[in-house]
């Protein structure tokens, strides 16, 4: 079946995920040790990027899970560097996705992220007007890979399931596309992509 829209997940396609140590440095700058800061960043994340928890509450919750209590100045300092580890766009796969729209596909964001970072990529030149559909997991109350998030997006495509194909670089993200009848690829693991695969331009 045609593939009418491509669907593409945020970090780790269109942005490389950033590094280990950028993590580590900024569990420095909280006074936490590696490996408990990683643990408790990502632990509230997701209601984070649900919009359930604000920036501050968000990083109370870091704090009191780390014994620590930041000030007002921190948490300003941590919401910038947050937002600045989701800034290396992968060049190369913004092209192709712009190829793609000019062949006459559809071209989606959808992703899971919290406000702070959302609200950044509205001002980030014309990022997202390449873009014929925006899905933030914030704004919508849904992260993948519950089916309301995938539903959201196709609605604003207005494509069938089977005629969209969804790259993420989580394989739970994209078994839950496939589970409503979205094609799905996880990209970025042992097997490359290739849009040849998929009847999609080069």
């Amino acid at each position: 079946m045609t593939i009418q829209a491509v669907i593409f997940d945020f970090g780790g396609v269109l942005c490389r995920f950033p590094p280990r140590s950028a993590f580590v440095e900024l569990g420095r700058k909280a006074g936490v040790e590696p490996e408990l800061f990683i643990r408790t960043f990502w632990g509230h994340r997701i209601p984070y990027d649900r919009g359930e928890m604000t920036p501050a509450e968000y990083w109370a919750a870091i704090g009191r899970d780390t014994g620590r209590e930041f000030t007002r100045e921190q948490v300003e300092e941590f919401r910038r560097i947050d937002v600045g580890f989701w800034s290396d766009f992968d060049t190369a796969m913004i092209g192709w996705a712009d190829r793609t729209r000019a062949s006459g596909r559809k071209i989606a964001l959808l992703s899971n992220l919290p406000q702070d970072l959302g609200e950044h990529l509205r001002g980030v030149g014309d990022f997202l007007r390449r873009f014929d559909r925006v899905t933030y997991s914030y704004e919508v109350g849904a992260v993948k890979p519950e089916a309301s998030i995938y539903r959201h997006c196709l609605e604003g495509l207005g494509v069938e399931p089977a005629r969209a194909l969804f790259l993420d670089d989580r394989e739970d993200n994209v078994r839950g596309a496939e589970e409503l009848g979205i094609r799905g690829f996880v990209y970025g693991g042992s097997r490359a992509f290739r849009a040849a695969d998929f009847d999609l331009p080069e």
